[in-house]
């Protein structure tokens, strides 16, 4: 079995840095579930109540989550082979979020499309976490 050598790149420190801004996204999306639970009077442990507004609200937080392990291990391993075009692509997946929650907290979800463009960047991510993996395995050097 043949050993590889990997150097981290100084430029990796761009997606560390989005990844702390995706925090920072999820805790307003939480800050702002809270603001709902308040506005809407949903009390806990209660995750879904009759009014759509709240659930909107809430599930556009649910919804971040869920595909958020995904996103955080394409944002890592494109990271490790082409740093700053991963951190921008990790940027638009996360400005795509808010646009999502942003859409889907008017009570239309319909309107959490407008955030769709966030798989441009998780697309972007993928492939370049597909290519890194053939580069490791001598299959491609691109």
């Amino acid at each position: 079995m043949e050993a590889s050598t990997f150097v981290l790149s100084g430029d990796f420190g761009y997606v560390i840095l989005v990844m702390i801004f995706s925090i920072f996204v999820l805790m307003w999306m939480g800050f702002n579930v809270g603001a709902a639970r308040k506005k809407y009077e949903v009390p806990y442990p209660t995750m879904y109540s009759n009014d759509d507004r709240f659930n909107c609200v809430q599930r556009a937080h649910q919804n971040t989550l869920e595909g958020y392990p995904t996103y955080l291990l394409l944002q890592v391993l494109s990271g490790l082979y082409c740093p700053k075009l991963a951190a921008l692509s990790g940027v638009i997946w996360c400005v795509g979020r808010i646009f999502y929650a942003q859409g889907y907290y008017t009570g239309d979800p319909n309107k959490r499309l407008r955030g769709s463009f966030a798989y441009i960047g998780l697309i972007t991510m993928l492939v370049l976490s597909i290519i890194f993996a053939l580069n490791l395995l001598k299959i491609t050097n691109l």
